[in-house]
């Protein structure tokens, strides 16, 4: 079925054009800044403080795996409030969310 087949009969058939146009001409801000903070910045915190938490807990006397188990909760708390202050910090949505 080609486009003339699925156009006929419609009652917006002549508003179409403008249509698409509005929504190729859509403003708004780049997805690709919220992707790298959503998703990049915490796992970059997350390994970035489980490496100083392990350097840190290695001048301890503790047993290794009790040492990579503190610093791995460590770096989620760590990460866990990094993204609760980055959530809390963004401006509400125009659609209410």
């Amino acid at each position: 079925m080609d486009e003339q087949e699925s156009c006929q009969g419609c009652d917006q058939e002549h508003n179409c054009q403008k249509v698409y146009e509005k929504l190729g001409n859509a403003g708004g801000s780049s997805v690709a800044l919220k992707a790298v903070v959503a998703f990049l910045l915490p796992m970059m915190v997350f390994i970035v403080s489980l490496a100083i938490f392990d350097k840190i807990l290695s001048r301890f006397e503790i047993a290794g795996e009790l040492r990579v188990v503190v610093s791995m909760v460590g770096s989620l708390l760590v990460t866990v409030v990094l993204v609760l202050v980055v959530g809390a910090s963004k401006p509400p949505n125009k659609f209410g969310g």
